[in-house]
């Protein structure tokens, strides 16, 4: 299999992880909001399926160790086969749950409250694990961190209320955006309470991602754990097969509009089913970059703050491709803006303290 073995590949890597994990919800948006979140997840199962089978294939079966994806997979042990599986399906319930947040609030709001929160999470899993790293620095970032999604959550209901931003009209259905304008609600209109259901879903999203980065570990620790390549396919499969599981609930039980069938899947257009798979990909080529730069030796390993930043910063790019690729904040006035800043700040800061402890 190709392990890098220079500093330089290593960093190559780890940015190309950094733009695979920061613009693969890209291609949710760029459906329009005219394809449901439960069809795109399909088609994204699909394309993280496609990308491990033909990177294990090339890259996890060349170099000159002589030692293929394939004998790495015979030898893991039925642990961590488990592990790996079970890790897909964790990782691909709170990755619905957060295109569900995306598709009624939006990148900029969903993705900060979600991955900061998920990173929050992840110290906890640190403190429970007994990992290394400084407490008090551990607790600084998760403290940032929190304080900005408490920014994120009040930009996102001073948009849910209307004032001082247009309404982002491609992450609310028509039906729900004519009845919020429509059906008052103790004083509040359906679209603020659109707004919490955003931040919730994100949060549970949250919630949910920060749980299986430890059953990563697990999948690859000890003498018969699973090698990057041989991982990434059976972390696919879980994702694959979990899909069509928890689709049962979110096609019946939508987080919006009305409930779908299997038909609407294959009805859809072609370019649709293409950007799910594109997404798919995208994201499986951030995890597979992070994977192999985590098996390379000391020699051409990065230091382990610029890992962090790299591996964590994708939130970010998110973040700011919701804000300034689609404008989803599009006439925020000055309040918004500022609050907006702080979110964005407090985000780097976190992520940066964390990387330090």
């Amino acid at each position: 299999m190709i392990i890098p073995g220079s500093h330089t590949a290593v960093l190559i890597l780890l940015v190309l992880g950094l733009l695979g994990w920061g613009m693969w919800a890209n291609t949710f948006k760029l459906t329009g909001g005219k394809w449901r979140f439960e069809l795109f997840c399909f088609d994204f199962a699909l394309g993280m399926l496609l990308a491990s089978i033909v990177i294990a294939f090339t890259a996890g079966s060349l170099g000159f160790d002589g030692f293929a994806f394939t004998d790495d997979l015979v030898l893991a042990g039925k642990r961590q086969d488990l592990y790996g599986f079970v890790a897909g399906m964790t990782f691909n319930l709170g990755n619905m749950l957060l295109l569900g947040a995306i598709s009624v609030t939006g990148l900029a709001v969903a993705f900060p409250a979600a991955m900061g929160f998920a990173l929050i999470m992840s110290i906890l899993w640190r403190f429970a694990l007994n990992q290394n790293g400084n407490p008090l620095v551990l607790l600084g970032g998760a403290a940032l961190l929190a304080v900005a999604i408490v920014f994120d959550i009040l930009n996102d209901q001073r948009r849910g209320t209307g004032i001082g931003l247009i309404q982002d009209k491609l992450t609310i259905p028509a039906a729900d955006r004519v009845k919020a304008d429509a059906v008052p609600v103790k004083g509040k209109t359906k679209k603020h309470k659109i707004g919490y259901k955003g931040i919730l879903l994100s949060l549970f999203a949250g919630m949910v991602l920060g749980s299986y980065p430890p059953l990563v570990q697990l999948g690859r620790s000890g003498e018969n754990g699973l090698g990057p390549y041989s991982f990434g396919f059976v972390f696919a499969v879980g994702v694959l097969a979990s899909t069509f599981v928890y689709n049962l609930f979110f096609m019946n039980l939508p987080v919006h509009g009305a409930p779908i069938d299997m038909g609407q899947y294959f009805r859809g257009r072609l370019g649709r089913h293409g950007l799910g798979l594109l997404g798919g990909i995208l994201w499986y080529t951030g995890m597979i970059a992070n994977l192999v730069a985590g098996k390379v030796d000391a020699t051409a390993r990065v230091s382990g703050p610029v890992n962090y930043v790299l591996a964590q910063g994708g939130l970010v790019i998110a973040a700011l491709c919701g804000l300034f690729l689609w404008k989803e904040y599009g006439g925020a006035d000055s309040s918004v803006k500022i609050r907006l800043g702080l979110m964005m700040f407090l985000l780097v800061a976190g992520i940066a303290l964390l990387a330090v402890s």
